[in-house]
């Protein structure tokens, strides 16, 4: 078997010191590397760690400072069951004159008739005649109605009116005698005179209304003449 060349064994031997050289650098350096590569990586940790710590922080404080808004409240359903005084348009006023217990202008409901408007004048007196007076009629707004004595009627703001059958024309002031006179109810002889009197003195009436500056007339009396007569 040939021996290796003694210039070969010399190489052999150089490079073999050389690794034995190199050997024990070889770990401090992978050690200086790790602990380089762990410090980088801390840091970037610890950044981490801070800028989460930062934004939670920021996050609640937000949470606690921002009111919270108040839930809306929920519409109210109101329910009417119509006013509690009827208004003035559903309302009308009637003139309710003569022979009742409290004559005078009172308020009624849309629709209400004849009967109604006597029972809130407190109903008829005992020398009132009714007479064939329709109590079921309706009556409108602005109407007169005049119970007396003798009859009864209805006098709508239009100039129509209602009253019983047969009841007399209107008697006219300024050409009645004192026999026509004194048919009117409340008049008498006495009565009839007086308005002979202002007629005479007075050339004429312009109006039924001046029947209250004959002396002995009242608010009573007229309330039951004006209804029978005119000018």
């Amino acid at each position: 078997m040939p021996q290796p060349d003694a210039d070969f064994l010399a190489a052999d031997d150089a490079m073999r010191a050389t690794a034995r050289r190199s050997w024990p650098a070889f770990p401090a350096a992978l050690a200086l590397t790790a602990r380089q590569f762990v410090r980088e990586h801390l840091v970037v940790v610890g950044i981490i760690v801070l800028t989460g710590c930062v934004w939670g922080g920021w996050s609640l404080f937000q949470t606690r400072s921002t009111p919270v808004a108040a839930a809306a409240a929920e519409p109210s359903v109101h329910v009417s069951a119509g006013p509690a005084n009827p208004s003035a348009s559903s309302r009308i006023l009637v003139h309710v004159l003569g022979e009742v217990r409290r004559p005078g202008v009172i308020s009624l409901a849309q629709g209400a008739r004849v009967q109604d408007a006597l029972d809130a004048a407190g109903g008829l007196t005992k020398r009132a005649t009714p007479g064939e007076l329709n109590l079921a009629a309706p009556v409108s707004d602005g109407s007169q109605l005049v119970i007396g004595r003798k009859q009864s009627q209805v006098r709508t703001p239009s100039g129509t009116t209602g009253a019983g059958p047969g009841a007399p024309a209107k008697l006219d002031l300024n050409t009645a005698t004192a026999e026509q006179l004194d048919t009117l109810p409340g008049v008498g002889p006495v009565t009839a005179s007086k308005i002979l009197a202002w007629r005479s003195a007075h050339q004429r009436f312009r109006s039924v209304a001046e029947l209250q500056e004959v002396d002995g007339i009242g608010p009573k009396s007229y309330a039951e003449l004006a209804a029978h007569v005119r000018v």
